[in-house]
């Protein structure tokens, strides 16, 4: 490859849809830093919010950096608004070329304790969102030459810790991912996975956050902070580009080094 036509993290010219890519107020979740970070990069972001305000306020952000971008207001567990989000994505900014699948909902307790209710809800939103919001995508992507597909999952899919219904859907996410990159990278779409550790964003406390709890999520990394929404969003944001030309099928872990972290044995 000749130095001119290196990879680059250009998206000029793309379109994006990301799912979750509201927050409360001016704050930074994973789906907000995400949108704002592939419209500075030059793509065109359908944002995509179950709450239209929270949609039209990323919109107004990005607008004020003077990127692109549109709020479109779809529960993406609903297979007919997961259409209608990729309809006002070629209808309105002409195709579509990344989908950031960032929706997502907790939940706490072994398998004993857990309702069958609330593991059908997690697994709805977790897992079902993105087959759905992918099953729409890939072929629009396809008409385009192909794309970029990044799926949000969590460290707890590698380390459980008490969260089990979430821990089983974000595995589940990472194995969507692997089967979705094998079943269309021959159509040019590439699909990757980001596994967030701790970060702080308004969806677990923002600035309320308890100081003792954040130290503890600080000390829990090899690095000793504590992650953002920005952490994250560059990471969705070089799996877009054609950095990663090359990368598929792979999970990005971004968690500070929490997961290799071990008990400390040092003397108190």
């Amino acid at each position: 490859m000749a130095l001119a036509e290196r990879p680059t993290m250009d998206l000029n010219g793309r379109v994006a849809v990301v799912t979750g890519a509201g927050a409360m107020a001016d704050g930074i979740g994973n789906g907000r830093a995400a949108a704002l970070l592939l419209a500075e990069a030059g793509a065109a972001v359908v944002v995509v919010d179950r709450q239209p305000e929270l949609a039209d306020r990323t919109v107004e952000m990005i607008d004020a950096e003077g990127g692109e971008a549109i709020a479109v207001t779809a529960d993406v567990t609903d297979g007919d608004q997961c259409e209608a989000v990729v309809e006002a994505a070629c209808e309105r900014l002409g195709g579509l070329d990344v989908l950031v699948n960032n929706v997502g909902i907790g939940s706490r307790g072994s398998v004993v304790e857990e309702s069958l209710d609330r593991w059908e809800r997690v697994m709805n939103a977790n897992v079902t969102s993105m087959m759905l919001m992918s099953k729409h995508v890939v072929p629009a992507m396809i008409e385009r030459g192909g794309g970029a597909i990044v799926n949000i999952s969590s460290i707890s899919a590698l380390r459980p810790r008490g969260l089990t219904a979430y821990s089983t859907s974000k595995g589940a996410v990472i194995a969507l991912t692997r089967a979705m990159a094998v079943d269309h990278g021959a159509d040019g779409v590439r699909v990757n996975c980001v596994a967030p550790g701790p970060v702080r964003t308004p969806m677990v406390g923002g600035d309320d956050m308890d100081p003792e709890m954040a130290d503890l999520r600080r000390r829990a990394s090899v690095l000793g902070i504590e992650g953002t929404g920005w952490d994250i969003g560059a990471a969705v944001r070089f799996l877009c580009s054609d950095q990663a030309r090359y990368i598929t099928g792979q999970t990005l872990v971004v968690d500070g080094g929490v997961t290799i972290k071990g008990p400390d044995r040092r003397p108190a």
